[in-house]
């Protein structure tokens, strides 16, 4: 029988050659949190640093706890200064002109502070310290009872005021994930450790304000959707880090400045903003 030949020249394109059919490899991907879980993870944070803040701080001597607050104070300073910087963000500057980022932020930090001394958040803070350490501790001295109150407002000020406090909740209720509040989290543990060995429990107390807090972000990021664009949340960062200045000068006992009477600016710089750009 004779053998083929395979010829050595062929009229038209080579044939295709044959290819294995590869089998399917599994993607692994990643499974979307419950919404609200990254504010229960801060929570849980918290109180864990807390709890080894208080074991530490009782074996530390008074001197020791005091350079532990100036610290927190320098860091607290810092990330105002970071968190400032925002009033230089372009997407503010595209929004409302160059001249107007910093007058949105005086002029929220002005409105927002005439609003909150009137409405007389800082002592209704303190109040509510107060109430939560007669409930939780019990009844001690005045100085005991200053040291929770001052605790739990630091701590609530601190933990509730940085741009991914507000960004990070509400991502988690728009359903991109709680990456932010996660890091979030990690940061804020570590501040309790050292917070609650400067102020002993009240740090822990501050656990209402940031589940109340980052909560209803969270609920509002799922109910209204999109919230904040860009420029509007670029004021509130800037804000925000103006607010944590004064928290830096009270960790550093330079001044006692009522923060929380200021809070409001964080709700009126998104709205100078969209005035603003409506009237440009």
């Amino acid at each position: 029988m004779a053998q083929r030949t395979r010829p050595l020249f062929t009229l038209g394109p080579p044939p295709a050659p044959h290819r294995t059919a590869r089998p399917a490899v599994p993607t692994s991907r990643r499974l979307p949190l419950i919404t609200g879980t990254g504010t229960l993870v801060n929570v849980l944070t918290v109180l864990a640093g807390c709890t080894l803040g208080v074991l530490l701080g009782n074996r530390l001597p008074v001197r020791t706890r005091d350079l532990v607050t100036d610290g927190l104070g320098l860091v607290t300073l810092l990330i105002a200064a970071t968190s400032a910087m925002a009033v230089l963000s372009p997407d503010l500057a595209a929004e409302v002109g160059d001249a107007a980022p910093m007058l949105i932020v005086l002029g929220a930090v002005l409105v927002g502070g005439i609003t909150g001394s009137l409405l007389g958040l800082e002592a209704g803070v303190e109040r509510l310290g107060a109430w939560l350490q007669r409930r939780l501790v019990g009844s001690s001295d005045s100085a005991d009872r200053a040291r929770f109150v001052e605790g739990f407002v630091v701590a609530s000020l601190v933990f509730c005021t940085g741009p991914l406090t507000i960004l990070g909740s509400l991502n988690d209720g728009l359903g991109n994930g709680a990456d932010q509040l996660l890091l979030k989290s990690a940061l804020d543990g570590f501040a309790a450790i050292a917070f609650a060995a400067a102020f002993g429990w009240g740090v822990a107390a501050s656990v209402v304000t940031v589940l109340t807090v980052q909560g209803s972000l969270t609920v509002l990021g799922a109910v209204l959707g999109d919230v904040l664009p860009e420029a509007h949340l670029a004021a509130v960062t800037a804000t925000g880090g103006v607010l944590l200045v004064g928290v830096a000068l009270r960790l550093l006992r330079i001044r006692e400045i009522a923060v929380a009477d200021l809070l409001p600016a964080l709700v009126v710089a998104p709205a100078l903003v969209s005035a603003v750009a409506l009237w440009t």
